[in-house]
């Protein structure tokens, strides 16, 4: 019977520790351009300490602001034992449900540098932290933050790779490709009534000759906002041909999870 005293301590102290470990979530307060901003940092603290970096995922939030849906999908990334901080693009406490407010917010940015240097000041507090690995930094946004991060990606920022989830299609300006450093995974809806054949078909020419390191999939039956499953909610209150969709919305996520191990590996 001794023999088996060890192994079952050492499963009893494993649950523990466990049970004990959490998601870690912390408001961040930071400036930019004069406008005050309010981050969430997240991250496992079982797998991740100042003396155990970890890979940092910066989140861009839709058009609506950096609202609950925005701050859930840091905390999965946190689950995934990355750091996460979900950025603030508008200002601290900033956020709508109606759409002709969030085109007003958004459109402050839209084909203006404001967009990746605003993406940037979220980037510098992730990096900031003290918790990330060197070099193993991504970017992921939805919505207006697809569009966000391929901004911040053309800017030259210190990027492994971003993720676009149902993001608008920036096709890469003049000089992009010299700057970029990031690899780009385009999770994009087969139906997006918000995204044109013309942008599609510009976006990847523009991606081919840059010879940027990308994949685009295109998930059947999608339109815009398939992962964000408040979607038909909103849909049925504002008019706007959005929806969720499950299924690609496991699979995109599934997509991410596969690049951020091609990009983060060692």
């Amino acid at each position: 019977m001794k023999s088996f005293r060890l192994p079952l301590l050492g499963l009893a102290l494993g649950a523990t520790m466990s049970l004990n470990a959490k998601i870690v979530t912390k408001p961040v307060a930071y400036e930019h351009g004069g406008v005050k901003l309010e981050g969430l940092l997240a991250y496992d603290d079982a797998k991740v300490s100042p003396d155990k970096k970890a890979p940092g995922v910066l989140v861009v939030p839709e058009w609506w602001g950096l609202n609950d849906y925005a701050k859930s999908r840091a905390e999965q990334v946190a689950k995934l034992g990355y750091v996460a901080f979900a950025a603030d693009m508008y200002g601290a406490g900033v956020v709508t449900t109606d759409p002709k407010k969030a085109q007003e917010l958004s459109s402050q940015f839209y084909g203006k540098p404001l967009m990746a240097e605003r993406a940037q000041a979220g980037l510098d507090q992730l990096l900031a932290t003290g918790l990330v690995e060197s070099g193993h930094v991504a970017a992921i946004g939805y919505c207006f933050g697809g569009s966000t991060v391929q901004e911040l990606a053309y800017s030259g920022a210190p990027l492994a790779g971003i993720v676009s989830f149902h993001g608008g299609l920036h096709a890469a300006p003049a000089g992009a490709a010299a700057r970029n450093k990031a690899k780009f995974l385009i999770c994009h809806g087969a139906i997006d009534p918000f995204v044109t054949k013309e942008e599609v078909d510009a976006f990847l020419k523009s991606m081919n000759d840059g010879k940027f390191d990308y994949q685009f999939i295109s998930y059947a039956g999608a339109v815009h906002a398939f992962t964000n499953p408040g979607a038909d909610q909103i849909a049925a209150a504002t008019g706007l041909p959005i929806a969720y969709n499950a299924a690609a919305d496991k699979r995109s996520w599934g997509h991410m999870k596969t690049f951020f191990k091609e990009i983060f590996a060692k």
